[in-house]
């Protein structure tokens, strides 16, 4: 007599060393052809579906069980649309059912995780670490929440409370997490001790079998090759990739990352369209491959810089013009931007500074709100010390957004990085004034708003504005200070700026912040303050505007006391203490002392106003009128005619 399919589904079931999960979907899938009503049967086919990595099969075994199935098996669908990438459906999904089961949250978290929520993923592990029963998972969930701050730091989202400084490193994990946020914050020195420290602790595992280390060590000597890269140290890096073994690795991210970055190391080939056949080749892998959102915007990035050099010029301007047309303007995205400056390259592909410039412009006329362009434009113009222009460019893109009324418009024109960047060209061109007129307008707009990653603005806008004697400018940076401190109450900085703030209007709120900061001992203990008196007050460089006039030569010593001093020349007839010939500065001809020598010189001083003969003039009128002076002549004297002679 033949068994009950049920019956030989539990027995299955009950054996606890079971690991062939062929089996036990046979099992399942005969129990419920016996009975489709069996709900255990159908949860256990879909047990055994997500355990053989058959994600859709276990989304469409759940519609098809009906709504006690989708009830009783709403873990593991979210966990199936997890898998499958539909991270927005499984986080509504989770949201529904809600997260008081410990398991629901370690699946939420992993979906915010992947959709990089890394804020929403913090905040799930750390709820899990103080819960009483994270006893046994203690040790992964500190793993992964170490995880979760290194790419939080990534993305720049970076609570206050995530500081990685102060934990311990004792396993390799995370020593590796810890080096990765250290990497995001650019100390590049600190990352690559502790992931020589990863590398140890990895090697030295007993829990970890030979596979499992050179697996483990992978991730470990990439982002080491990665640290050599960055601190200029490229040979080693390129050793480190090359014995790197990522030809049959089953893990599309680390093959794509691993390879996109060595060849990016690698000298520049001889033959770009060769280039570009082993760039489609390993790119095909991406496909697969589950990257942030950071990795995927280099990766199309350095593709599309690899068609142009192939000569794929017209291919990368139709694919960025689509993305341009279809992406929202302006935006700060990473990605939107990046499009544009390489639609940029596409137009202006061997053309000189000046030629890409007007071909900038007229793309620009096409794009007026595209901030990839705008950066462009002032970076070549930067490139030509043309600073003038260049802020001049940055203001007009400033004065545009200024005029909208969108509130996402405004989140781009007070965006840091693009205040930042006027700033500094206010300060270079010695417009002091304007800069501080820009810090006050963007920390007038962050006050009201969200501080993310507007603290660095706002802590600059607050310095700035600490220092003024005005009482607006000391209540704003007083306001931007307490928005800071709201955040992070451990920043020196911050409170010290909240009590020069504050010190002139609230004394009460002055005494309790002062009380944080350390004494001022300490601070100057150790420094000689006799030799820095002694030493005078260094001078700082003047800001004024560049000028294009060329400095004239500095002269050394050398060539000072070489040069031969010139001698006081002296009248030959000067004798000391005789007064000089207040006549000395006159011509010759007109001094008193004047005597004219010869006939003709005697009668041209006879002819003189100066005791000469005034001679007589007459007018004679003309016809048309008017009239002319002639000399008159003189009456002749009948007596005085010379007498004829006799011939």
């Amino acid at each position: 007599m033949p068994q009950d399919p049920a019956t030989v589904l539990a027995a299955l079931l009950r054996a606890a060393t079971i690991d062939d999960h062929e089996e036990v979907l046979r099992a399942a899938n005969a129990a419920i052809k016996a009975n489709r009503a069996d709900v255990g049967a159908q949860h256990t086919r879909v047990v055994a579906l997500l355990k053989l990595d058959r994600f859709d099969d276990v989304i469409r075994a759940i519609s098809e069980g009906g709504v006690k199935v989708e009830s009783r098996c709403a873990l593991e669908q979210a966990y199936a649309l997890y898998k499958l990438g539909k991270l927005d459906e499984a986080a509504a999904l989770l949201k529904s059912f809600g997260l008081e089961k410990r398991s629901f949250s370690h699946v939420a978290s992993q979906v915010a995780y992947r959709a990089e929520r890394f804020g929403e993923a913090e905040l799930i592990y750390r709820r899990l670490l103080t819960s009483g029963d994270a006893l046994q998972e203690e040790n992964d969930l500190n793993i992964n929440l170490r995880a979760t701050l290194a790419q939080a730091e990534w993305q720049g989202s970076l609570t206050a409370a995530g500081s990685t400084a102060d934990q311990a490193q004792d396993t390799f994990e995370l020593c590796y997490n810890a080096a990765c946020a250290y990497i995001a914050k650019g100390a590049l020195d600190t990352a690559g001790t502790l992931l020589q420290r990863a590398a140890k602790l990895c090697d030295a595992s007993e829990d970890l079998t030979e596979a499992d280390k050179k697996a483990e060590l992978k991730p470990i000597l990439a982002q080491q090759a990665y640290v050599h890269a960055k601190l200029g140290n490229t040979q080693r890096a390129l050793e480190l990739y090359r014995s790197l073994d990522v030809d049959g690795d089953a893990d599309p991210d680390f093959v794509v990352v691993a390879q996109n970055n060595k060849a990016a190391l690698e000298a520049k080939p001889p033959n770009p369209f060769l280039l570009q056949r082993q760039v489609a080749t390993w790119l095909s892998g991406a496909i697969d491959a589950k990257l942030s959102n950071y990795q995927s915007t280099v990766l199309s990035r350095n593709q599309s810089v690899v068609d142009i050099l192939a000569q794929k010029g017209d291919g990368v301007r139709e694919r960025t013009r689509k993305l341009l047309d279809q992406a929202r303007r302006p935006t700060i995205r990473r990605d939107v931007n990046y499009n544009a400056v390489i639609r940029a390259a596409t137009e202006t592909q061997g053309l000189a500074d000046k030629d890409a410039l007007r071909e900038l412009a007229s793309l620009s006329k096409k794009y007026p709100s595209n901030v990839g362009l705008v950066l462009i434009a002032v970076q070549l113009l930067l490139k030509r010390k043309s600073r003038g222009a260049a802020l001049s460019v940055l203001e007009s893109f400033f004065a545009r957004l200024d005029k909208s009324d969108q509130e996402q418009d405004l989140e781009v024109r007070f965006s840091p990085g693009l205040v930042a960047l006027a700033v500094s060209l206010m300060r270079t061109q010695g417009r002091a004034t304007s800069a501080k007129s820009e810090l006050i307008k963007a920390a007038t707009y962050w006050r009201d708003r969200p501080v993310g990653a507007s603290s660095s603005l706002l802590r600059e806008a607050g310095v700035e504005l600490s220092r003024s004697s005005d009482a607006g400018d000391l209540s704003l940076a007083a306001s931007a200070f307490q928005r800071l401190h709201a955040e992070n109450k451990d920043d020196p900085v911050v409170t010290a700026g909240l009590v020069a703030s504050l010190a002139a209007s609230d004394v009460a709120k002055v005494e309790h912040h002062a009380a944080q900061l350390p004494p001022v001992q300490a601070l100057v203990e150790g420094i000689n303050v006799e030799g820095l008196i002694r030493a005078g007050v260094a001078g700082t460089a003047g800001s004024a505007a560049p000028t294009k006039k060329r400095p004239a030569p500095e002269e050394t010593s050398d060539e000072k006391a070489a040069k031969k001093r010139r001698r006081r020349r002296l009248p030959k007839n000067y004798v000391a203490g005789r007064a000089p010939d207040p006549e000395r500065w006159l011509p010759l001809r007109d001094r008193s002392t004047y005597r004219p020598k010869g006939k003709k010189g005697k009668k041209k001083a006879g002819e003189s106003t100066q005791g000469g003969i005034v001679k007589e003039e007459e007018t004679l009128d003309l016809v048309g009128g008017g009239g002319v002076k002639v000399e008159k002549a003189s009456a002749s004297n009948p007596s005085k005619k010379k007498k004829k002679g006799k011939k």
